[in-house]
């Protein structure tokens, strides 16, 4: 039994909270928050965009700690789930790593690809994992996909669309938009798509972006990659847009040698719209295929990125979904692609 501390009572602690009740060898032991309600189990004040709200958590036989260095101290603990603002994700990473402990790190893994190679130097120095939570790859919708390529029932993946966008984020305050704070659209929201653009396609040659700005932050962009296979064509959009009654949407459209799979999800005023466009494969017998996904609740997704960490861990072999490396990738990825939006021309990887 893996025993876990999570730092950082938020959203996503939450999410995890909810995702370790579900996942067999995994236990959370200990939390760290600076918040003293939360520390005592009084979560009630937790919203999100999807889940249940916070409750109040029996917290009664696990250590609290309010500094994440006494967290890291804990001898008991095995895993620090890291849940903090991405500014403090580096930091506490590597700390914990020193310290013996292995790390998932709720994405982004860090804000710049150089503390992200950092991190994944301190976990091989000290033969511990640095598990990234990417959860993109385990939503129902997302995990067909690249089941199906792994499966190659449809041939090659020709390349394909991917789209990330939502309103202005105001509940998150400027923070959002500061590059050394959160990172703002690219950073905390296109990461996702990146991430599985670089896990599906293999690490670009080169990124051809145009974007708008909101002063030196990219606010909305559109992407062409490039491959060493030019038979493989694959773009984004991603970012802001003032669309308040549209807060969030993603999707994608995937091209196989013998089929096209598509899927879009929408939020209208808050709730969500499941009659966009569930997913759907249109075969090359013009047949048009509509996979059973199960239940839809998003919080499944999550325990099976903790099974997937607890697997990696246990087993001692790195994750092909969670890696660190695939991870700083991405980061480098959302950071070339602001350099060529704000030169205007393709930026070389």
């Amino acid at each position: 039994m893996i025993n876990v501390g999570i730092t950082g009572i938020g959203f996503m602690g939450w999410i995890h909270y909810l995702a370790y009740q579900k996942a067999p060898g995994a236990q959370i032991k200990a939390i760290c928050s600076r918040n003293e309600a939360k520390r005592n189990g009084d979560w009630t004040s937790i919203q999100g965009n999807f889940g249940p709200p916070g409750e109040q958590v029996d917290v009664s036989d696990w250590s609290r700690y309010s500094d994440v260095n006494e967290l890291i101290a804990d001898e008991s603990i095995d895993l620090i789930d890291i849940c903090l603002p991405p500014d403090l994700h580096a930091e506490v990473a590597k700390s914990a790593l020193q310290s013996g402990k292995h790390v998932l790190i709720e994405k982004p893994m860090a804000l710049t690809a150089e503390d992200c190679e950092e991190i994944v130097a301190v976990a091989n120095a000290n033969d511990r994992q640095a598990l990234v939570a990417h959860v993109l790859p385990f939503f129902p919708e997302y995990a067909y996909l690249r089941k199906a390529v792994a499966s190659g029932e449809y041939g090659k993946l020709l390349g394909g669309h991917f789209n990330r966008v939502i309103s202005d984020p105001l509940w998150l305050g400027k923070d959002f938009w500061d590059e050394e704070k959160v990172g703002g659209p690219l950073i905390d929201l296109h990461v996702h798509d990146a991430h599985l653009i670089r896990y599906l396609f293999g690490m670009p040659t080169a990124v051809n972006t145009r974007g708008r700005f909101r002063g030196e932050t990219v606010e909305y962009c559109s992407t062409v990659f490039d491959f060493e296979d030019s038979d493989i064509v694959v773009t984004s959009n991603s970012g802001v847009m003032n669309q308040p009654g549209r807060p969030f949407i993603h999707n994608f459209e995937a091209h196989f040698e013998k089929a096209t799979m598509q899927f879009s999800f929408a939020l209208l005023n808050g709730d969500p719209d499941l009659e966009v466009s569930p997913l759907k494969v249109f075969d090359a017998d013009g047949n048009v295929l509509r996979p059973d996904l199960g239940s839809g609740d998003p919080v499944d997704s999550f325990v099976l990125e903790i099974q997937e960490a607890v697997s990696a861990i246990e087993l001692g072999q790195p994750s092909s979904l969670l890696g660190g490396e695939l991870a700083r990738d991405a980061i480098t990825l959302c950071a070339k692609q602001a350099e060529s939006a704000q030169s205007g021309s393709a930026v070389v990887l």
